[in-house]
């Protein structure tokens, strides 16, 4: 069985991959530098359904039944689903399962909960239970504008400091099953918060998250951050990113060289008019489910740390006015 190693981290014995992956865009997302790598690519953001709620639910189950047809695997093969969300109470995705008859983990980390997915689904496979673990994220720029900051009717001007909720689903199926990329081990975030109370900056509230996660990674298993091809953070952006690099130098170690942020990688700054990037839960879910895995497979990428990162934020917390608590959790993937 796997070992807990350092702090907060665990190695996996088992041999647990990453067998398929699948994306599901939005028109924005398609008009950006990773277009050849996504799987689907929305003529509209409406998908045909009369909310961007629905059409984001939608988008989920469509993109599931994706993942399981290039894998060439039914439903009945999968044992669980680990999945979620940034609407209330994780609906889309509840929503969007309901009818698969597939037990189901509904889980929430914001923006990080494609890492929490992973981590969760390897646990499981490690502990001998489940052999198939289908997991998904999702993000709607409609449907987290409304919810989070203002309706998009009002036309409100947004700040340099602001990033755009990526519209798209991602969908792996991690499983037991040989295939080109394997997941080595984990390290668990916990909750950090330097304050930060303004959700049009959230790469700063979740920049010092990162910064613990790939702090904690190179403790916990005594390496130094060349020992990755790429370290990849979820969707702190431009702002984040800086922010990232300066907590982690200051801890000793320097990760300018071999760190990206999936945020940068998914819209071009200069044409898009995206300010700080990309962000949202499938910010790093569709840029993992594409260019990442895609180089993985294909052996461009020989061993990453993925970090998908998440504002602990809620209209409640916000109008009450609570700090918005970043979170992180840190996926150690190699190609075979």
């Amino acid at each position: 069985m796997g070992k807990h190693i350092g702090k907060q981290s665990a190695i996996f014995e088992n041999d647990i991959y990453i067998l398929e992956t699948a994306s599901t865009v939005g028109p924005k997302e398609g008009e950006g530098p990773l277009r050849n790598y996504f799987d689907v690519i929305l003529d509209d953001e409406s998908f045909g359904e009369k909310t961007w709620e629905k059409a984001e639910s939608k988008m989920i189950k469509t993109n599931m039944e994706l993942v399981l047809e290039k894998a060439k695997l039914k439903f009945k093969d999968i044992d669980y689903i680990y999945a979620g969300d940034l609407l209330n109470q994780t609906s889309g995705s509840n929503i969007a399962i309901k009818d698969f008859n597939i037990p189901y983990f509904g889980i929430f980390g914001a923006c990080s909960t494609i890492g929490e997915a992973m981590a969760l689904a390897s646990i499981n496979i490690e502990s001998g239970i489940g052999k198939n673990i289908l997991v998904g994220a999702s993000s709607h720029f409609c449907t987290a504008e409304k919810q989070f900051r203002f309706p998009l009717g009002l036309g409100n001007q947004r700040p340099l400091t602001s990033t755009w909720t990526v519209t798209g689903a991602c969908a792996f199926i991690i499983s037991d099953i040989k295939s080109r990329v394997k997941i080595k081990g984990i390290t668990t975030g916990k909750i950090v918060d330097f304050g930060i109370k303004d959700a049009n900056n959230m790469g700063s509230a979740m920049a010092p998250a990162a910064a613990d996660v790939i702090i904690n990674n190179l403790k916990d298993f005594n390496i130094q951050p060349d020992y990755y091809d790429m370290i990849f953070t979820g969707d702190l952006g431009y702002i984040g990113k800086e922010l990232t690099i300066e907590l982690v130098k200051e801890a000793g170690y320097d990760i300018s060289k071999n760190y990206t942020d999936c945020g940068i990688e998914i819209f071009d700054k200069n044409t898009q008019d995206t300010h700080s990037g990309g962000s949202g839960c499938a910010c790093s879910g569709t840029t993992f489910a594409g260019m990442i895995y895609d180089k993985l497979k294909n052996k461009e990428l020989k061993r990453i740390l993925f970090v998908p990162t998440g504002a602990l934020m809620s209209t409640i917390s916000i109008q009450q006015g609570e700090s918005i608590g970043g979170i992180a959790h840190a996926i150690m993937i190699e190609s075979l």
